[in-house]
């Protein structure tokens, strides 16, 4: 889990940061800001400062943000002047946006604020749909509005062209004002913010909530913030029934609001249409006696505090009933409370004003089980320089405007020194004393309410023009006389001086944040004030360290919605550091990875030379081998090779023994009875090519595949009673496969890397005979070992640099173990596994029929697929039905509506055909009979593998410099593209730090999908709209290149994935089918023409040796069609890139394979050409228009067969 922070500011308004990997609070950026409120998510913190204004602070990343803007120049044709600007009175605008209703010249843009810069000038788009247009970009119709078309006919009339700009937004690690409005009324001063709702049911990825209430009680909601533009566009109200102090959004649709009165609001009907809700529903306070003064709401939770510092918890939280059931009372005091991320909850502590963090809260205990103070010092406690900065921050009231820092605040060494004296009396007081004024601290309220009573206690007599008594908070149980004669103290921390009225401390102060006053004496104070809400208690000390060296910053507000923790996380924010741990500490950081892992490799060889030294005396000695053999037996379930199939149960038993020369091998037994007769079947452990867990929500089933059932596509199937029975069963007979092959330790270096369409992970280590001409090593005797952890594809190269990235977008890099998962104390490493964590979404969908009567409904046809089903409507999936893939897998989501199915929704989520099954579409025609929308819901799956996770940016796609394994290159080239379609560039990739250090983004006009670099920094990339670039003045000193390229597709394809190696480049378009460049040379590197090689593939991986390797579908086993093959082009030669036919592997249920990593040339042997039914084999993909199983087969259609029912793999897509 990458590091998050922890937000919070102190009772002199500076805002801190806790990261979940540090030891210590960091003061943010712009120390001149004072604060009052925060509201933090992950990717930026949003608060309320001193002025009232609000501020943003965006985290800085290696992505860019960028906005494009767009508009249309709209052109028609006369007999005069041909096509031009010259339009009829009916026409559109001349600039207009893509409807033609709005007037848009390109002058008519600005920026929306001075925190977004132009990147470059207007420029036309010249590509449509995947297709590169004419020279400038026009497309060509018969009117306007019309379908317009690349090509220009006898009757287009009427002609348009996009014309694209591109704004960045510029102020990242900085606190950016937001803009007051241009138009409407604006907004009264704000009290408090709260940000939320990016997981709202169905709402589009980057999507934020923003709500604020303003100092008359009003409630605002900020239109438009999501990635593209995270400061919103504009301000409105929301009604209420009340005068609101205090507003909390949760990440989902729960909003909670208080009441002055001190009840409490619900906001209902908050949806993806509409996220501000329709209607308040009001909730009496935890208390009868006393009323609510803040509230916390988390995804299913919620918190509450009352004016007497009470904490409660809401039961019965959910998003069908976001009013809850109940409160229940907790345990401690609190000023405020904040629910983060995965509901864990912060709070202040009323008695000692730390933060303190819920320890407990789980998924089945929301509410905890104790409060546990947070204890780490601040970074400035570290190095106390006595800097002006430091005194300037505390000597600042909260005023009308926001200032700097001043220099004429610093003090003298006379002021100083004094100071110290002051500070040293402070500490020689008596405990009682010391007792008394920790009571008397002053406490920085949670809301304008409290903060109005604070500053009513505080007042002196005289102020406002009355000397009575005031209203008064009692602390702590100190009785009311007492805390009336003291209230002339009550505010000081330390003593006075005597003989110096002048120097005493300044008292507890309130100013009003509504005008602007400058900083006063202290003879200033006797002028008339009017306390009102906008008032807020903080302290102006004149000194030049707010707190002592033992002390903890006082703490004011705390927001944790951008902090990822569970009951999990470790945490190291419970242990002040100390002096001496803190020097060790920092001795310790000083050590880097290279120094640590240069240490290990003298102390390996220092051992080896002595080992050697010392068994040199004993070589003559006749070694003893023990031979034994080793028998483990178990109680199964088969699935039974001939019909009727069905579970029946077996005894199975592993038989190893120990030959010899030393080496283990073993024998696989299953002994099962059939016809009363006790039969068995059996597997020798050296030719089990794969062990594969198949995920099932009912059965802990496994599948192993031999040579031959490789061929049938027909595994070995077990089940076992447990899950851990399972894993144990695996566990042993991995480590058994891989003593019998004598392979153990890490993957090597040149290793071929794939993922199974379940996410596990499997690595063979190849022969040097796989690329042999004429005579390879076939494809279904290759041995895969699975390595700990879960990923949707893995990219690799010959040093041994590994990326993977998971089905969440998560990037993830490869730390040189090996084991995990499964096999954890069993075969696995014991350093380099780390937890890993992943989350993929389980699809279903409605399907409707529509009727004259009712419409569309769940009535269908006696024919039709079920109402509910998967995509193919084959098989029933209901909501209740469809469970998580695994056991290891929980639901951390409820059903949604998917809006982001390919094809495009309507505003209900519903695609529209003719008929099932059929080509869908996002709008209503009258020849719409059927239609569909697909629901999602999201599980997470928790493992253990070699992998280190590079936060913070999810990946989609990526791909790294193939290059030999004696390669001298310093630093190898890795490409990526974000899941928003950004091009980036890895910064520091090393041997040493495989991580690299950071992103460099490449601009680009579209999004992208699909990208690939090959031998000579050559870099192909596919874009979102299935159009080809090249990037040109790529190597090693210019990593980025220069300009994109267009490429032609090939006609009618649009492109889904490339992969470029020493001198091909290979595409898959959406058909599946695989096509080749040719025409590569190094001085026309873009290529001239496409050829297609083979159909039915799924995706491709071109090696460093121009290896062409695949996952095919549809390939033809002993019983039926198997999906997701590995598949190895074989006859791939310089003089013929394409090769000549293709050998199958393992399969099916694989889903990617990158062959990046192995650089081995094969050795060449001159033989004869064999005769062509030498190569040929059962159980083969026929070729197109035959019947048999032939091997060899046409380039052009390899994989092409007839339709059947796909019931025989092991692992199912």
């Amino acid at each position: 889990m990458p590091s998050s922070l922890l937000w919070a500011v102190d009772v002199y308004g500076r805002v801190y940061t806790l990261s979940t990997a540090g030891q210590c609070w960091e003061l943010c950026k712009d120390a001149h800001l004072e604060f009052k409120r925060l509201t933090s998510v992950q990717q930026c913190c949003w608060g309320i400062a001193g002025d009232h204004q609000v501020y943003l602070y965006v985290h800085s990343s290696d992505v860019p943000i960028r906005y494009q803007e767009e508009t249309y120049e709209n052109q028609r044709w006369n007999p005069v002047d041909r096509f031009c600007e010259k339009l009829l009175p009916s026409d559109r605008w001349q600039w207009s946006d893509v409807t033609g209703l709005k007037h848009q010249p390109l002058d008519s843009f600005r920026l929306p604020s001075e925190h977004w810069e132009w990147e470059a000038d207007w420029y036309v788009d010249e590509n449509i749909d995947g297709e590169p247009t004419e020279k400038g970009g026009w497309t060509y119709a018969i009117d306007f509005p019309a379908t317009y078309t690349k090509d220009k006919k006898w009757n287009s009339c009427v002609r348009r062209r996009r014309w694209i700009r591109y704004r960045r937004y510029k102020s990242r690690d900085t606190w950016a004002k937001i803009p007051s409005q241009d138009d409407g009324p604006l907004p009264d001063p704000f009290s408090d913010i709260s940000a939320g709702g990016w997981e709202i049911t169905d709402e589009p990825r980057g999507r934020l909530s923003l709500w604020a209430v303003s100092l008359q009680g009003k409630m605002w909601y900020r239109e438009g913030i999501h990635h593209h533009n995270p400061e919103g566009s504009m301000w409105t109200e929301v009604t209420t029934p009340g005068e609101v102090v205090q507003i909390s959004c949760g990440p989902s649709d729960l909003v909670w609001a208080v009441l002055w009165e001190g009840q409490l609001l619900v906001r209902e009907g908050i949806s993806r249409e509409n996220p501000k809700g329709s209607s308040w529903v009001v909730v009496d306070s935890p208390s009868t006696e006393v009323g609510a003064i803040h509230v916390a709401v988390g995804i299913n939770v919620v918190w509450a505090v009352t004016k007497d510092r009470k904490v409660w918890f809401r039961r019965g939280i959910n998003s069908h009933n976001p009013c809850g059931t109940g409160w229940i009372g907790m345990v401690g005091e609190m000023v405020m409370v904040n629910v983060g991320l995965n509901d864990q909850v912060w709070g202040i502590s009323c008695e000692d004003r730390a933060v303190y963090i819920r320890q407990g809260v789980t998924s089945s205990e929301l509410s905890g089980k104790t409060w546990r103070a947070i204890a780490v010092a601040r970074d400035d406690d570290r190095s106390r320089s006595g800097s002006a900065n430091s005194l300037a921050s505390a000597g600042c009231f909260f005023s009308g405007e926001v200032r700097v820092q001043s220099q004429s605040s610093v003090m003298n060494d006379a002021e100083s020194s004094s100071e110290t004296e002051r500070s040293q009396a402070a500490q020689s007081t008596s405990p009682t004393h010391a007792d008394a004024m920790k009571r008397r601290i002053p406490k920085v309220t949670s809301d304008s309410f409290i903060s109005e009573l604070v500053s009513d206690k505080e007042r002196k007599p005289g102020r406002d023009g009355r000397d009575g008594p005031t209203p008064s908070i009692q602390e702590d149980g100190a009785p009311q006389e007492q805390a009336s004669a003291d209230q002339e103290t009550s505010v000081e921390l330390f003593p006075q001086s005597s003989g110096q009225q002048g120097a005493r401390d300044p008292k507890w102060s309130n100013v009003d944040l509504e005008e602007a006053q400058p900083p006063l004496p202290a003879a200033a104070s006797d002028t008339t004030e009017t306390s009102s809400l906008s008032s807020v208690a903080t302290y102006n000390l004149g000194m030049e360290e707010q707190y002592g060296v033992d002390e903890h910053p006082l703490w004011a507000w705390v927001s944790g919605g951008g902090c990822a923790v569970d009951s999990h996380t470790h945490l190291n924010w419970f242990s002040a550091s100390t002096g001496v741990s803190s020097s060790v500490q920092s001795m310790s950081l000083s050590i880097t990875p290279a120094q640590t892992a240069a240490w290990r490799k003298q102390i390996f060889e220092q051992l080896s030379e002595r080992s050697k030294r010392e068994m040199e005396n004993f070589k003559h000695y006749e070694q003893a081998i023990e031979q034994s053999v080793w028998v483990k037996k178990g109680n199964m379930q088969w699935w039974r090779d001939w019909k009727p199939n069905k579970w029946i149960d077996v005894r199975f038993a592993l038989e190893q023994f120990s030959g010899s020369d030393g080496n283990r091998d073993g024998i696989l037994f299953i002994y099962y009875t059939f016809n009363d007769e006790k039969k068995y079947l059996h597997a020798f452990i050296n030719e089990i090519t794969v062990l594969v867990p198949v995920l099932n929500d009912t059965k802990h089933t496994f599948a192993i595949y031999t040579p031959e059932r490789t061929k049938q596509r027909w595994p070995i199937r077990l089940t076992a009673a447990t899950e851990q029975e399972m894993h144990d069963w695996l566990a042993l007979l991995n480590l058994s496969c891989c003593d019998s092959r004598g392979i153990h330790g890490a993957p090597c270096k040149q290793a071929i890397w794939s993922t199974t369409c379940k996410g596990d992970i499997y690595v063979c280590e190849p022969a040097p005979n796989l690329e042999a001409v004429p005579y390879p090593l076939p494809c279904d005797q290759m041995f895969w070992r699975q390595i700990g952890g879960h990923l949707r594809l893995v990219e690799s190269n010959s040093l041994g640099i590994v990326w993977g990235i998971g089905y969440d977008h998560t990037a993830w890099v490869y730390t040189g173990g090996y084991g995990g998962g499964f096999s954890q104390g069993l075969g696995s490493s014991t350093d380099n596994i780390h937890t890993q964590t992943d989350v993929k979404s389980i699809y279903i969908y409605e399907n409707q029929r529509w009727n004259p009567v009712t419409g569309y409904s769940s009535r269908g046809l006696p024919t039709d697929r079920y109402m509910w089903s998967d995509v193919s409507g084959l098989q029933e999936c209901t909501k209740a039905s469809t469970k998580p893939p695994s056991p290891q897998w929980t639901w951390v989501s409820d059903w949604c509506i998917d809006y982001n199915t390919s094809g495009g929704t309507d505003r209900e989520g519903w695609q529209y055909a003719a008929d099932f099954p059929a080509t869908y579409h996002g709008y209503k025609t009258m020849k719409d009979f059927v239609r569909r929308r697909r629901w999602a819901r999201k599980c997470k799956i928790t493992t253990t593998g070699p992998w280190l996770e590079v936060p913070p940016i999810a990946l989609w796609d990526l791909t790294i410099l193939p290059c030999s394994s004696q390669s001298s290159v310093e630093e190898v080239s890795l490409w990526g593209i974000s899941n928003k379609g950004d091009v980036l560039c890895r910064i520091g990739v090393t041997q040493q730090s495989p991580a690299g250090t950071s992103w460099l983004h490449v601009g680009t006009d579209q999004p992208f999908k699909s990208i690939s670099i090959g031998g000579g920094y050559q870099v192909w990339a596919i874009a979102r709209d299935g159009s080809t670039f090249y990037r040109g003045s790529v190597s090693a000193q210019n990593p980025a290149g220069d300009c994109w390229y267009h490429i032609p597709s090939p006609p009618r394809q649009k492109l889904k994935q490339v992969s470029v190696g020493r001198t091909s480049v290979y595409v898959v378009d959406e058909n599946s089918n695989l096509w080749y460049r040719q025409g590569l040379t190094p001085s026309y590197p873009q290529g001239s023409s496409w050829e297609h090689i083979s159909n039915n593939v799924r995706r491709v991986s071109v090696g460093p040796l121009d290896q062409v390797w695949i996952i095919a579908d549809k390939v033809q086993g002993s019983h039926s069609l198997s999906c997701g093959t590995v598949c190895h082009r074989v006859g791939v030669q310089p003089m013929e890139p394409k090769g000549q036919s293709w050998d199958y592997g393992i399969g099916g249920g694989w889903e990617h394979i990158t062959i990046r990593g192995n650089s081995q040339e094969a050795p060449r042997i001159v033989m004869p050409v064999p005769a062509e039914n030498t190569l040929e084999k059962k159980g083969r993909v026929a070729e197109e228009g035959g019947e048999g199983g032939g091997r060899t087969a046409s380039i052009s259609s390899v994989l092409c067969i007839k339709e059947e029912e796909l019931n025989g793999n092991a692992v199912s897509c």
